[in-house]
């Protein structure tokens, strides 16, 4: 019998590590027929820690939300008589939402052993790189790309295969093959789960991207703050270089070389342009370069150069064994294959998921992440990272595809997916999200550097009542400068959080400004707590909790707030028992 215990970052935050020791102390202790192993993350972050137990037919079962009183309860129950826990298995509908994705970049997360090459190859893995480099001309595996249709799943979704062939028709030597896994919004979470539950999966990729543009050298650009993921892919690099995977004479074929190293980033957002990271990779500040030339003809160290994503290269042993049709097949014409997402926000299952391209958002939000959390109305999804744009509740049935998606204001990015309700301020938002790229900024262009600061400062005054007739409009003009101006992708979206808000909750923006009011009752500056007489009971509990006593009131009475006392801490909203406390 075994036991998978999924030992992504997730679930080792949520207690996973603990509940592997105690399993692995019983089973020992006990004598028990079973082995405890680890996997990564299957996405479903929101039921972690998880554990699955495979019995001996190949039947498995899958445990949530698994703490050690149900560890202890698997243990007698399941191992030793085979019966299992029934209160503790994952429900009908969470097992619903998972049949509803599609896994290819995430096929062997939460499956295989991450830190194990024999069961990443058991699962038919470096079968597709062996086929390049024995059977293959690189022209035909670049063909082969071009017909999934495969796009970049970090940015702009720029056709892969034009990549690599520019790469490759580069005369220059060496050449060199990037993977960014530094990005810095939510999406980079799917990088690190990548990496984390299937760093073999990502060797490969990037071998077979080596060898159809002729690179013999491949770096991994990893934000430091993922130990684990740095970890794993050096113990999956070590064990590929030892199996004659990586290195000389890969595949025993005379002088194929392929090595790979990695490179800890700073976790700079800048870093995702791919201009900055290579000025990182040389030991320079991460500030974009003028294209062109484009790094296929002057990259690292001004030789050729190809840089992908994570995810991006994930799918490309997949299209290599299966065929690029039939990932074409998937998705939509344009926009073919599967898309992760990062669900984050006011979603009740938060997680990674993976879908077809073209299904759309109200599905995702709704099907598969579970709705809103308590309770609360669907007010607007943020899509595309910190740069990206709000697509309101009018078109939350707008499909996830790149030209969809564009269409509303919104980037795909790299699949950060910020779920936002009822209480969420939508110009507080905006204002969060530009005060990251501003500070994310490399300073280099001006429309970036000085751009995104005034259109801050705008947002703050707003924000805080001292909001003005034509600021609008001069937020307005402003994001289209700087979207025009700026040099790189961070200045050329750093305003889309600002314009896509203005677009469809310009109405949010004028009651803060002409009617010194938030609407979603957010901004401290403009809101006031009050006392509703028909539900004080006069208890004195908001009194009491008041850090200011700015509630005055005897027991059994109508209690009342001082407003020029009152810090709009909200202690009394939350000692209220009575719901007599509202803000306005």
């Amino acid at each position: 019998m075994r036991i998978l215990v999924g030992q992504g970052s997730c679930g080792l935050a949520a207690g996973a590590g603990k509940i592997s020791d105690y399993l692995n102390a019983q089973i020992k202790g006990q004598g028990l027929d079973a082995s405890v192993e680890i996997t990564g993350c299957i996405g479903t972050c929101y039921l972690e820690p998880i554990v699955d137990v495979i019995d001996n037919e190949g039947n498995k079962t899958t445990y949530v939300k698994v703490d050690e009183a149900i560890a202890q309860k698997i243990v007698e129950s399941h191992i030793k008589n085979s019966v299992p826990v029934a209160d503790a298995v994952i429900l009908k509908e969470d097992v619903i939402a998972q049949g509803k994705q599609v896994k290819i970049a995430l096929k062997n997360c939460g499956i295989i052993d991450p830190e194990s090459i024999d069961e990443y190859m058991e699962a038919g893995g470096y079968e597709a790189a062996r086929r390049c480099f024995t059977e293959l001309s690189r022209k035909d595996v670049i063909d082969e790309i071009k017909k999934s249709g495969l796009r970049g799943r970090g940015g702009a979704g720029f056709p892969t295969w034009f990549k690599w062939n520019a790469a490759l028709a580069s005369n220059a030597t060496p050449k060199y093959f990037v993977c960014n896994a530094d990005e810095g919004d939510p999406g980079a979470f799917m990088d690190r789960a990548v990496i984390e539950g299937d760093p073999h999966g990502l060797i490969e990729g990037m071998m077979i991207g080596a060898y159809a543009i002729g690179a013999e050298e491949g770096i991994v650009y990893v934000r430091a703050e993922y130990p684990l993921a740095i970890i794993r892919l050096t113990n999956a690099i070590k064990q590929a270089m030892e199996r004659g995977i990586l290195g000389d004479n890969i595949f025993g074929i005379e002088g194929a070389k392929f090595n790979m190293r990695i490179k800890a980033g700073a976790g700079a957002f800048v870093c995702g342009e791919e201009t900055a990271l290579i000025a990182s990779l040389e030991g320079e500040r991460g500030m974009p370069r003028l294209k062109p030339p484009f790094p296929a003809q002057k990259g690292y160290w001004d030789k050729p150069t190809n840089i992908n994503n994570v995810e991006t290269l994930a799918n490309v042993p997949w299209i290599m064994r299966n065929g690029g049709e039939k990932f074409a097949a998937m998705g939509t014409e344009k926009s073919p294959g599967t898309k992760v997402f990062a669900l984050t926000g006011k979603i009740e299952k938060g997680g990674l998921v993976e879908v077809p391209m073209g299904m759309p958002i109200s599905e995702i939000i709704y099907d598969i992440g579970g709705g809103i959390r308590d309770g609360k109305q669907f007010k607007a999804v943020q899509l595309g990272g910190p740069s990206g744009g709000c697509i309101p509740m009018s078109i939350i049935d707008t499909t996830v595809d790149y030209e969809s998606i564009a269409q509303t204001g919104a980037i795909v990015g790299s699949g950060g997916m910020v779920v936002m309700d009822e209480t969420t301020c939508m110009v507080d938002m905006a204002r969060f999200f530009l005060d990251f790229t501003r500070k994310e900024s490399c300073g280099k262009c001006i429309h970036c550097r000085i751009g995104t600061k005034r259109m801050l400062e705008i947002l703050n005054r707003i924000c805080e009542g001292e909001g003005k007739d034509g600021d609008i409009e001069l937020l307005e003009d402003l994001g289209e400068k700087i979207k025009d101006g700026s040099l790189c992708g961070l200045g050329q979206t750093a305003p889309n959080p600002v314009l896509s808000t203005i677009r469809y909750f310009r109405n949010e923006y004028e009651d803060h400004i002409y009617n010194k009011k938030c609407t979603a009752a957010q901004c401290k500056s403009l809101i006031t707590f009050n006392i509703l007489e028909d539900k004080c009971i006069g208890c004195g509990l908001c009194k009491r909790n008041c850090p200011v006593d700015a509630i005055e009131g005897s027991v059994k009475k109508l209690h009342v707030i001082d407003h020029d006392l009152c810090i709009k801490c909200g202690k009394c909203i939350e000692s209220c028992k009575f719901d007599a406390v509202i803000k306005a």
